[in-house]
């Protein structure tokens, strides 16, 4: 499993990115905690590959978890626990947010030295 501030160890493509940018409201009210639980409970659904995560000083964030298929990404979109956070986001934790989903042909990059 990846942690928020690492990048994730993917195989190689394709597979799929769930892009979610979102704007927090002010304080925490829970949210660092259920992020946290959202992670762990990711990681042990079938199909998940990883996850990356930023947010900035402003309340700008961007979290990519990948998936080896659709089916996947829709089996975690209807976890009963997950649906209690998505609820809990919707209602007081996100200004806005946008929920994107790509499927990844190419990737590449620099290794870390």
């Amino acid at each position: 499993m990846s942690t928020p501030s690492s990048f994730a160890q993917l195989p190689g493509p394709p597979y799929y990115a769930v892009i979610f940018s979102s704007h927090r409201t002010l304080g925490d009210d829970g949210y660092g905690k259920m992020a946290e639980q959202m992670i762990e409970l990711a990681s042990l659904q079938p199909g998940f590959l990883g996850c990356e995560s930023a947010r900035d000083a402003e309340g700008f964030g961007i979290t990519v978890s990948y998936w080896s298929s659709t089916e996947a990404i829709a089996a975690w979109k209807s976890n009963v626990d997950h649906l209690v956070a998505q609820d809990r986001g919707r209602r007081g934790w996100y200004e806005h947010y946008q929920v994107r989903v790509a499927r990844v042909e190419r990737a590449y990059g620099k290794p870390a030295t």
